[in-house]
């Protein structure tokens, strides 16, 4: 049984940082696509960054150059750093994971940027 955990989330100040980490259990990161998604109230989930198995990794233009997706094969788990976080950053972030014919979502966690 595939489950994936986040945890890291929180309160921050705009400017501050923080870091989400993924860990899955049941299925092996490394053989696996894996993404964080965001879904802020009252809007759509949109995705945020995302790791091929081959370690290539994309972002959605507003996190560019903030955000930092990267994955840990020993520990199995894939992290989000976080950092010059901006109101507009608040939200809930999902891990996602992808195998052929299959993908899971964790429960995730609560990203509050707020002075």
């Amino acid at each position: 049984q595939v489950q994936l955990v986040e945890s890291g989330g929180g309160l921050v100040q705009p400017g501050g940082s923080l870091r989400l980490s993924c860990a899955a259990s049941g299925i092996t990161v490394s053989r696996a696509a894996m993404d964080w998604y965001r879904q802020a109230p009252g809007k759509q989930r949109e995705i945020v960054a995302l790791i091929s198995t081959s370690g290539a990794t994309q972002y959605r233009d507003s996190v560019k150059g903030r955000f930092t997706i990267s994955r840990d094969n020993a520990k199995n788990t894939m992290y989000l750093q976080m950092n010059s976080l901006k109101p507009e950053d608040t939200a809930v972030y999902f891990c996602h994971l992808a195998v052929p014919g299959a993908g899971y979502w964790g429960q995730g966690t609560q990203v509050t940027v707020s002075s």
